[in-house]
């Protein structure tokens, strides 16, 4: 359902261009009319935007019920800071964040991690911009087991594609919590965006490109 809250955030997206149409291809090689690049967003002002969104909506599912937030390089890291930074502004919530090398530094303090070091036993919540296929939850897993012997109970996004993931009928946010017992929450989801773009007049051949594609690739309740 579109809320008003989603309306504004798909909005939002559109007017940093975040949300874009043309010809783009996903992680998991699907051509698609539709593509969430997150590394647009440039300014301090978006920024402080974006990260109330991801603030609200971990302040909603955990209450604050975790230990780190974990940005996976590279996008993954402004949204998980900006996140940090809008918890503890408006909710008051101070939670230590941390992201990965995506090379391991071999002089200095070395290591792979920057930021928190997790430690046994933690909550760590995953901060990222869009679940596709799943490719990039099982690269991020392993960097985080090899870590600590930590407990990942939500994993928070941007938008959700709703789309298939390796097993027919099931998509890739269904795989992340059955395979890694991860609760995946979404700003919003595809559908909300082709029924916000069917309501505001869209070109009706980037509206039909659109459903052909998620008759395809999508399912959805």
């Amino acid at each position: 359902m579109l809320t008003p809250k989603k309306k504004e955030f798909i909005q939002f997206m559109l007017s940093a261009q975040v949300l874009r149409f043309g010809n783009f291809v996903t992680k998991s090689g699907r051509n698609t009319q539709y593509f969430v690049n997150t590394g647009n967003y440039r300014t301090g002002a978006q920024l402080a935007r974006l990260g109330s969104y991801y603030a609200a909506l971990v302040k909603e599912a955990t209450g604050g019920d975790f230990t780190a937030m974990f940005g996976p390089a590279y996008k993954g890291i402004p949204l998980a800071s900006a996140c940090a930074v809008a918890l503890f502004r408006d909710f008051g919530i101070d939670r230590p964040y941390f992201f990965n090398r995506k090379e391991v530094k071999d002089h200095g303090e070395g290591g792979g991690l920057v930021g928190y070091q997790p430690q046994d036993g933690d909550k760590v919540i995953i901060i990222e911009d869009v679940i596709t296929a799943g490719t990039a939850v099982r690269e991020t897993m392993p960097v985080l087991k090899a870590c600590a012997k930590v407990e990942v109970p939500h994993m928070f996004i941007s938008v959700d594609r709703c789309e298939v993931g390796k097993t027919p009928g099931k998509t890739a946010i269904m795989e992340v919590q059955e395979e890694f017992g991860i609760q995946v929450h979404p700003i919003v989801n595809v559908a909300d965006i082709h029924e916000y773009l069917k309501a505001n007049g869209t070109d009706p051949e980037l509206l039909k490109a659109m459903e052909s594609y998620m008759e395809q690739y999508c399912v959805l309740d």
